[in-house]
């Protein structure tokens, strides 16, 4: 005889399973709305997003002076102009010497393309110089006739440049605000809350802080990292502006995918003016290497051990984030998905019970 359904325990499952499904989809409409606020105010949440993770990246030494007794306005001014110190010093070690060199590896491009041509002339590909001719003549034509599209896109790259300034500057002020003024954030948001959120809030604020601050420091070190094997690798091969190099490839770190891009093809060219094809094939298949090794064992291992993620979750939170916003998306797709994991941690804790304690005589209570 087959067995056959409950209606009474059917009907209890359907409405039960209606009931979630309208409860999550009330949830994912109220995190829609709230991304699609987020997008609309995106002018000024990214300058904050950015001021927030200066902060992170120069609250240790602000903290250092601030515990020696040192004024908050005077720990924020002197913080902010080393920032700037450090920066400009950065970028005075990346164009210094490339500066000084410029005219060697002007010449180097010209032999280059020179070497390049001569080798396209010959066998295997035997292409002559008409054919090379034309060719060039063909790219010029298409070059004249893109013209408006090009300068669409120089007048768009323009615009972007001009916004990333605008922002840099913002999250630099914001930065000086945040160290001035950020250990009495807490205490006036308590102030401001009612009930059980003047609790709650400032919790979870106080976590979200230091999850913020581990993610600067993990991608510090794996940009450290990269920087110290491909500088000892283009030591190794004798490649000039090693030091400039590395300094590029551990500030372009802090920017995903792209970062990691421009650092490897500026190495890739130097090498390549310089010292040849062999040696720019070697450089290119130890930045490769290196990046490989650093996406999918460095990062994630570093990350998750920083933040609190597993490794998978952190691919997986690039992989999305890059599919979703591109670069924005990829940046911010890590410290996101620890600041949700954080949240969702905090509520677990609270909607938890307690554990039971046993009886005197052993038995359950």
């Amino acid at each position: 005889m087959s067995a056959t359904l409950n209606a009474g325990r059917t009907r209890a499952a359907l409405r039960t399973s209606a009931r979630i499904s309208g409860e999550l989809l009330l949830v994912l409409v109220a995190a829609a709305v709230v991304l699609w606020l987020l997008g609309r105010m995106w002018s000024v949440v990214w300058p904050l997003i950015v001021g927030l993770l200066l902060t992170t990246l120069t609250w240790p030494p602000a903290r250092f002076l601030r515990r020696r007794g040192l004024p908050p306005a005077l720990v924020a001014s002197l913080v902010t102009v080393l920032f700037l110190v450090v920066a400009a010093g950065t970028v005075a070690l990346i164009a210094v010497p490339v500066a000084s060199q410029s005219g060697e590896l002007t010449d180097g491009v010209v032999e280059g393309i020179q070497r390049l041509r001569e080798w396209a002339a010959g066998p295997p590909l035997n292409i002559g110089e008409e054919r090379i001719a034309g060719a060039f003549d063909t790219a010029t034509a298409r070059v004249q006739d893109s013209a408006g599209t090009i300068v669409s896109t120089v007048v768009t790259g323009v615009s972007t440049v001009f916004n990333g300034v605008l922002t840099a500057v913002l999250g630099l002020f914001l930065m000086f605000f945040f160290l001035k003024d950020g250990p009495r954030f807490l205490p006036w948001l308590r102030r401001q809350l009612p009930g059980r959120l003047a609790t709650d809030v400032p919790v979870v604020a106080a976590r979200c802080w230091n999850t913020l601050g581990a993610f600067v420091r993990s991608q510090a070190l794996v940009g450290l990292i990269d920087a110290v094997l491909i500088g000892l690798g283009l030591w190794f091969l004798g490649v000039p502006l090693v030091l400039p190099l590395a300094v590029l490839t551990f500030v372009a770190a802090f920017v995903p995918i792209i970062g990691a891009l421009f650092a490897g093809l500026v190495a890739v060219l130097i090498a390549l003016v310089s010292n040849g094809v062999t040696d720019a094939l070697i450089v290119l298949a130890l930045i490769v290497a290196v990046q490989q090794i650093e996406g999918n064992v460095l990062q994630p291992m570093i990350q998750s051990r920083g933040l609190g993620l597993h490794a998978a979750v952190v691919l997986l939170a690039v992989t999305l984030g890059g599919s979703l916003a591109g670069i924005v998306g990829s940046l911010l797709a890590v410290p996101v998905a620890a600041l949700v994991a954080v949240v969702w941690n905090y509520l677990r804790e609270q909607l938890t019970d307690p554990p039971r304690e046993p009886a005197a005589d052993g038995s359950a209570g």
